[in-house]
């Protein structure tokens, strides 16, 4: 399974940030839209990613108050990321190694979209389990003869 085949079931739904932005704001789109991450986006490239993780931190960093921060004081700025091509079980090994929850899909230089850990956890329990029924069905459809044999 490729990270193509999560994101045409997930659907394309992004959201953005750029790193100038007031944490605040970022932290409030978050919240409002039930997300916990945010692509940080300048110039059309990808410059960071800001997740709750990083929100938690640098609020921890400033006090317990995110203030008059911005998105770049607070976004990881290295963030790993994946290709449409990619291999699912790659991108689970990548996400365990890294302790990532959200890596972002590119195309190159075009953001595609963004895969979760629950993503990634949720296309192999659907795999395991379509596996799981097509083995059941072809074991109650097994012939007679083969278990005489």
């Amino acid at each position: 399974m490729k990270v193509s085949d999560i994101l045409r079931v997930k659907g394309n739904t992004l959201y953005t940030v750029t790193p100038d932005e007031p944490l605040s704001g970022a932290v409030s789109v978050m919240a409002e839209k039930d997300i916990g991450s945010l692509v940080v986006m300048e110039l059309g490239d990808l410059v960071g990613m800001l997740t709750f993780r990083e929100v938690i931190q640098a609020t921890v960093r400033n006090g317990g108050s995110v203030g008059t921060m911005h998105v770049r004081s607070a976004m990881d700025d290295h963030p790993l990321t994946c290709t449409l091509e990619t291999d699912m079980d790659e991108v689970r090994r990548m996400m365990l190694d890294r302790h990532a929850r959200y890596m972002p899909v590119m195309d190159k230089k075009m953001l595609m979209g963004v895969v979760s850990f629950y993503d990634v956890a949720k296309a192999v329990v659907d795999s395991q389990n379509f596996e799981n029924k097509m083995l059941k069905a072809y074991i109650r459809d097994w012939p007679e003869d083969a278990a005489k044999a």
